[in-house]
This record gives C-alpha cells, structure tokens and sequence, in this order.
C-alpha cells in the first residue's frame, strides 16, 4: 500500500516552483515524481492548496438514502 506524502514536501516542492524553479527540477531536487509536482503547484495555483484530498470514505449511502 502507497503511503501518503508529508504535507511539508508538497510545501516545499510549491515553495521551490513558486521561487523560480522549474517542476521538473523541483521533483528532483525532492525525489518526487515530476507529475506530482506540476499536481501540487496546479492545487495550489487554483485553490491555493497544498494539503492533500481526503481518501476514502463513503460516497454513495448518502446519495442512495436521499
């Protein structure tokens, strides 16, 4: 099972992004993929965010009581 990643990594990969480093560069510098940072800094450019989504949980029985 994959671990989730520290909410400080992905502030500092946007941190990096937002002084000037490219994302892929970022994404080495902090041993993550590319695709997760250019993900991290789109969360943060549209909503200002850098936390992660809430995982699982139940989506449906609320739809289906209503």
């Amino acid at each position: 099972m994959a671990s989730a990643l520290s909410a400080d990594l992905r502030e500092r990969v946007v941190a990096a992004i937002k002084a000037g480093t490219a994302r892929r560069e970022a994404a080495r510098r902090f041993e993550v993929i590319p695709a997760s940072a250019v993900r991290w800094r789109e969360a943060f450019v549209q909503g200002n965010r850098t936390q992660a989504k809430p995982m699982g949980g139940d989506r449906r029985s609320h739809a289906i009581e209503a």
